[in-house]
């Protein structure tokens, strides 16, 4: 009679969940800015993004948008989909399904949420909640039109990785500003994208 063999199957979401097991802190588009002055008195305002990842044959991608060139707040960047919670949301988690549904098309009965990240802190006031979330299955992008100009699949293993990521600078306001990057193929992925991405890389430290 034949022995029987356990196959272990390789979890691709592996390193996602033990980030998201990771006690870290809140980031801020100010952790490689300590000089900077903090307005006095400022009110975040809440928002949240989906980082939604699909697995299919042992692999994993995720979805990203660059936003409209004809936006006037951060026209043709690279961006997760999302936005300021609305009234209308119960929750954060409502908040980045919700804008989800609207930017990239995805259904969010095809969604099953992993967690959430500490939030991060954008130069522009807000303090965003990345919500985590596995893709149940292949779904077709649709963008939303005057706001998403393109979506676009990463693979997970590329932002996964550490080394792949460089801190650079530019003018902004008068002052210099530093922050993460991690480029892949023809797309820049930047600022608070690509520090938000940055904390899963390595299990979450950063």
């Amino acid at each position: 009679m034949p022995t029987s063999r356990l196959v272990t199957v390789r979890d691709p979401l592996a390193s996602v969940r033990r980030a998201l097991e990771t006690p870290h802190a809140p980031s801020s588009d100010y952790d490689l800015n300590p000089d900077a002055v903090l307005p006095t008195g400022r009110r975040l305002r809440p928002a949240a993004v989906l980082v939604g990842i699909l697995c299919n044959g042992g692999t994993a991608r995720l979805f990203l948008t660059k936003r409209s060139s004809a936006l006037k707040h951060h026209p043709g960047q690279v961006a997760f989909p999302g936005g300021k919670k609305d009234d209308g949301d119960t929750d954060i988690t409502a908040a980045a399904l919700r804008e989800a549904r609207e930017e990239i098309g995805l259904d969010p009965g095809n969604v099953e949420i992993l967690g959430c990240m500490p939030a991060h802190e954008t130069v522009t006031g807000f303090e965003v909640t990345p919500v985590v979330a596995r893709v149940r299955s292949a779904f077709k992008p649709v963008p939303e039109a005057g706001e998403v100009e393109e979506i676009f699949e990463v693979p997970l293993a590329h932002i996964l990785d550490p080394d792949l990521y460089s801190v650079q600078a530019r003018r902004w306001r008068g002052t210099w500003r530093r922050y993460y990057t991690v480029p892949f193929g023809p797309y820049y992925i930047w600022g608070a994208t690509a520090r938000i991405l940055r904390a899963l890389a390595g299990g979450g430290r950063a």
